[in-house]
């Protein structure tokens, strides 16, 4: 007997990663971080350069690496609902300005709150054009970040530069200062590892300042954001929510076919993607600075992007890119030119590893020009004493692009990422 319509079993949903898993296992995970670790305590050995794994180090490093990595997640959310979000930069911008003005007028919880609040504005004026309008991602997310640029300028001549803003500190490109967030330390344990650290034992000591550095002076913000990175890992994998926003952005209009609101899903995202961008503002001016400043996300929504990307649009990939870029912004902040010589050896280490590595996947143009590559920083670190302050400057983006030339080979963004999609549109 033939089946009926009605006795036919739904379409499964579909698979947000219908690919061969590009997740590593947590064996995998463990054994890069330990085999990193080992090669930067040899490295801190050789050279001498204790401050590459100091608690202040790593705990400089991790308060860089948190709006950075707020930014990626944000970009992770609105990517993985189908809309590529060119203008996190601007919805941080947008974040620093809630964060400093009400938080100067009040007080720094609210600050906080307003800085998210001003993020999730940004978002849905780029999902209104994007989602709703058909405006091409790219051109919306330009247009957002010009936008809050102009806006957050015009209202901080308005707000900062008279009367008693100005008074208490303010003008037209800055706020007030804000009260400070409190911050969290392990009673104990912060004493207990620093005087591990001081010995400069090799791993042990290494072990003992990363350790300390995540456990000393910790904002609440911080630990709300590793929460997030939790969270939205668990959403967003975990839970039939999740699969349905990740089904948006890998082919909608199965989604659309099996009974998912488009629209509402993309929505959503995008307006968690704005709140968490604008989070990530909002701790620049509340934590890093205690005041809103003109131009101080300094483009971190960009190298946000590109710690999405080197994750391969996953949370625990764009947190390790966003700690790699936090911890490289560091050392050019804190130690200068001589602690960065000492990273040019850990990159000959890296290049020389890689050419291996392509000369045995029979790459040979590839593993050849990553030899020359490293035989010419060799020399660099050989023949000199201190790397320029001009180069020093540069550090994060350099390495911003020396990881995304390295990990493009496996990167697999969702299918239907920034496409215009028009509800009906499959049938």
């Amino acid at each position: 007997m033939t089946a009926t319509m009605t006795d036919t079993p739904p379409p499964a949903a579909p698979k947000a990663d219908t690919d061969a898993r590009s997740g590593r296992s947590v064996g995998q995970i463990l054994m890069i971080v330990a085999g990193a670790l080992l090669l930067v305590a040899a490295v801190r050995v050789i050279t001498g350069s204790n401050q590459l794994t100091s608690e202040g180090q790593v705990s400089a490093a991790l308060g860089l690496a948190v709006p950075i990595g707020l930014a990626g997640l944000a970009g992770l959310w609105s990517e993985r609902s189908g809309v590529v979000n060119i203008g996190l930069e601007g919805m941080m911008i947008l974040g620093t300005f809630g964060a400093g003005w009400i938080g100067w007028q009040s007080n720094p919880w609210l600050g906080l709150l307003c800085g998210i609040g001003f993020g999730v504005l940004g978002g849905l004026v780029h999902a209104v054009a994007t989602i709703t309008f058909g405006v091409d991602h790219i051109v919306s997310g330009v247009a957002v970040n010009l936008l809050a640029l102009g806006i957050t300028q015009y209202l901080a001549k308005i707000f900062f530069s008279e009367g008693k803003p100005a008074d208490a500190g303010g003008n037209p490109k800055q706020s007030p200062p804000v009260d400070s967030l409190p911050d969290i330390s392990v009673p104990g344990l912060s004493d207990a590892l620093q005087s591990l650290e001081n010995h400069h034992w090799f791993l042990i000591s290494d072990v003992a300042g990363i350790l300390g550095g995540l456990v000393t002076n910790l904002s609440v913000v911080t630990l709300f954001a590793i929460l997030l990175f939790v969270g939205s890992w668990w959403l967003l994998w975990r839970t039939s929510f999740g699969l349905r926003l990740r089904s948006c952005g890998e082919n909608p209009v199965a989604a659309e076919s099996l009974g998912v609101n488009v629209y509402k899903y993309k929505y959503a995202a995008v307006a968690v993607s704005g709140g968490l961008a604008g989070l990530g503002g909002a701790f620049l001016a509340l934590v890093t600075s205690h005041t809103y400043l003109e131009g101080q996300t300094g483009g971190r929504g960009y190298i946000g992007l590109a710690a999405m990307i080197f994750g391969n649009w996953r949370p625990g990939g764009l947190a390790m890119g966003a700690g790699l870029f936090g911890y490289s912004d560091a050392l050019q902040l804190r130690n200068g030119g001589e602690t960065v010589h000492a990273l040019l050896l850990l990159l000959v280490v890296l290049l020389a590893g890689l050419a291996g590595w392509k000369l045995y996947r029979k790459a040979h143009w590839q593993g050849g020009t990553c030899l020359i590559v490293a035989a010419l920083v060799l020399a660099w670190y050989l023949f000199t004493d201190e790397v320029p302050s001009d180069f020093v400057g540069a550090t994060p983006y350099v390495v911003t692009l020396l990881v995304l030339s390295l990990s493009a080979q496996r990167l697999r963004m969702p299918k239907a990422d920034g496409m215009r999609y028009r509800k009906g549109q499959g049938k």
